[in-house]
């Protein structure tokens, strides 16, 4: 979940300037970059229970990250997040840290960009006592366990995830995702690749699952994380049925958004709780608790960072569908979209895959993959026969970006995770669990030490 943006003030006239704020992200194709966010829980290094935001917590990683560069954000004077140039780290609900990483143009920038953060953040936890470790659900703590930071917009939607899901609260404090965002050029290309990453999106589900244990134990899941979205708030998540409608674009998508439940506004570093209202009645003055505030093009902005569906529409697209995982997965999440989407003959390929079999199909999906991940049963085969077809349609998209690192290799090479999966291999949740089964004798606290960066 974002950090408080920068504001911008302008009322809403129409909702064509939505639709117009949106349709200003298309960029040409040579301008296209790669975003990478990424989430992990902290952890204390002497019994693996998750730290609190103080003392010697989460507020002094971020006040370890600030002293070494950066703008540190403030929530009624503390520290909440900081800007770095292009990047930005912010914190979940639960403390779990999140970098926003900077637009690149290349894998390999990105994973130079992770391998800096993860050595710094490393660094500063260690001191601490603190170590983080990027996995999908937190293996150990309860919901009652986990510490709530001090972020305003939380405390709003605290008190709003009990009345539209069970698994809200779950979903605030105890998940982690790695998430990337890529441009497009057009409203065609938008609704293209739209179409495409919400169909596949289930498919990334099974392949990156990393969190098959809930309080202490296995779940019986191997993405705990994506069961937890599947009862969170129907109103703001899933794969939307109006992405596949005719004529859908900028501004049906606005007209849609218009109608999901707001949270909040922001007025003078103040949140306002707005929940359950649409933002179709704040623009026309019809809810009391604005008082009489006019809509503006930040409160909309503001707005579309609480849709949770699992491929996000801003000025770029967000995949929204996998479990946190190790880095060299974090790059093959990365790596997946690129080389479906940035090569214009393998978004061809991509969209004729898809278009074997009707989106419904690919949604039902999103109710099996959490226990079943790759053997989920789809089409004729498995999930795991799609991910082979899906997987050398991105290689060679990859292949034919041709874009290499000092030593000469393209971007293939950040695959090689999936390929390996594909080819009958366990995904990051069944290798834990054969070591809880094995060398760990029963006990999950090892999994921090495993999975912890740096």
């Amino acid at each position: 979940m974002s950090n408080p943006g920068a504001d911008d003030a302008s009322p809403i006239t129409s909702t064509a300037e939505l639709a117009a704020y949106i349709a200003a992200g298309c960029k040409p194709r040579q301008q296209f970059r790669i975003g990478t966010e990424h989430e992990k829980f902290g952890f204390r290094l002497s019994d693996s229970a998750p730290p609190p935001y103080a003392p010697d917590g989460i507020r002094a990683v971020l006040e370890g990250l600030a002293a070494r560069g950066g703008q540190p954000i403030l929530d009624h004077g503390q520290p909440i997040g900081l800007t770095r140039g292009d990047l930005a780290v912010s914190l979940e609900p639960g403390g779990q840290l999140e970098l926003s990483g900077a637009p690149l143009a290349t894998l390999h920038e990105t994973k130079t960009e992770l391998e800096q953060h993860f050595a710094e953040v490393s660094g500063i936890a260690e001191r601490l006592g603190l170590g983080f470790a990027p996995l999908g659900f937190h293996p150990l703590a309860s919901r009652e366990a986990m510490p709530w930071m001090p972020k305003s917009r939380y405390a709003i939607m605290r008190a709003y995830m009990p009345k539209v899901g069970r698994l809200g609260l779950d979903m605030m404090l105890r998940t982690c995702t790695v998430q990337a965002n890529l441009d497009y050029e057009s409203e065609a290309d938008m609704v293209r690749k739209f179409r495409i990453a919400l169909c596949l999106q289930p498919l990334a589900t099974a392949l990156f699952a990393n969190s098959p244990f809930r309080d202490g134990k296995p779940s019986g899941l191997l993405s705990t994380r994506a069961e937890v979205w599947r009862d969170t708030d129907p109103d703001r998540t899933g794969i939307p049925a109006i992405v596949f409608e005719p004529g859908f674009g900028f501004a049906r998508y606005v007209e849609w958004a218009l109608d999901v439940p707001m949270y909040f506004i922001r007025r003078n570093g103040t949140y306002r709780d707005l929940s359950g209202r649409s933002f179709r009645d704040f623009l026309a003055g019809r809810i009391p608790e604005a008082d009489g505030s006019p809509a503006t093009i930040g409160d909309f902005a503001d707005h579309m960072t609480t849709i949770f569906t699992d491929v996000r529409l801003k000025r770029y697209l967000e995949m929204r569908g996998a479990d946190a995982g190790s880095m060299p997965m974090m790059l093959a999440q990365s790596a997946l979209w690129v080389g479906l989407f940035y090569d214009a003959d393998a978004l061809s390929a991509a969209a004729s895959l898809v278009a074997r079999h009707p989106w419904q199909e690919f949604a039902a999906l999103r109710d099996q993959v959490p226990k079943s991940a790759l053997e989920t049963r789809f089409g004729r085969g498995t999930l795991r026969d799609l991910a082979r077809d899906v997987l050398a349609i991105a290689a060679g998209g990859l292949a034919r970006r041709r874009r290499l690192n000092a030593a000469g290799e393209d971007e293939r090479m950040y695959l090689a995770p999936l390929d390996a999966m594909a080819a009958g291999g366990p995904t990051e949740s069944e290798r834990w669990l054969g070591r809880f089964h094995t060398a760990w004798k029963g006990d999950v606290r090892p999994i921090f030490q495993e999975a912890k960066i740096g």
